[in-house]
């Protein structure tokens, strides 16, 4: 790349304090509404990435053939969920989950588009434009549930700001938001929706996040 003229650790403090600016612009951009970065479309691109980050990774510097990129999100902690599924039309996915979800976009063709949804890989395959999902149901808590489906455990605090969110893209929900399971080990905040290829979503918020995984039986229905 272009020499900046500077001395390599002053050059790294420069980008430092740039990217400190950057990152505070987004914490202060949303205003008093506390919402994750997953879902929140990001209206700045750091100065980092116009330097491109590969020379300063020992991965890229080890592999020079490698064409230039951009890293837009991290990885979740741990082990990040993989799924992919079919659509019908891989710009009407682009708009929805870059758009109104606010996933952050990584490799991409002309037949499938990865994305970051919070930190975990999901890939939007196109299959055809004849595509839309064929919904089966499952009575849950008195809901009749769409199946199949897919979507993210949230803080309570999340929940509502994706939902509020949600609202204000003007989204309609399959089963509306609301508390189920009231006074269980499961109590959850939910709400399902779809994407433009009917393929459908369901994102929760356990009250006690710490029992995701009690294991009582539930009555049917």
């Amino acid at each position: 790349g272009r020499s900046t003229g500077m001395a390599p650790s002053v050059a790294w403090r420069a980008l430092r304090s740039v990217a400190s600016r950057a990152s505070s612009t987004l914490r202060t951009g949303v205003g008093s509404l506390t919402v994750p970065a997953v879902l929140v479309r990001r209206r700045y691109t750091p100065v980092l990435l116009h330097l491109r980050s590969r020379p300063m990774t020992s991965a890229a510097a080890s592999n020079p053939d490698w064409p230039e990129f951009e890293c837009r999100a991290s990885p979740a902690p741990g082990s990040p969920f993989h799924v992919a599924f079919p659509v019908h039309d891989l710009d009407a996915a682009r708009a929805f989950y870059g758009g109104i979800l606010g996933c952050e976009e990584g490799r991409t063709s002309e037949r499938w588009l990865d994305f970051s949804l919070h930190g975990h890989q999901i890939v939007a395959h196109f299959v055809g434009a004849d595509y839309r999902c064929q919904d089966y149901v499952n009575p849950v808590d008195k809901d009749e549930v769409p199946v199949p489906h897919y979507g993210l455990q949230l803080s309570v605090d999340q929940w509502h700001a994706l939902v509020a969110r949600l609202r204000a893209h003007g989204v309609s929900f399959v089963i509306e938001p609301h508390l189920r399971f009231k006074g269980m080990p499961g109590e959850q905040w939910t709400c399902f929706f779809k994407d433009p290829s009917n393929n459908n979503l369901e994102f929760k918020a356990m009250t006690h996040p710490d029992l995701l995984f009690a294991k009582y039986n539930v009555a049917h229905g």
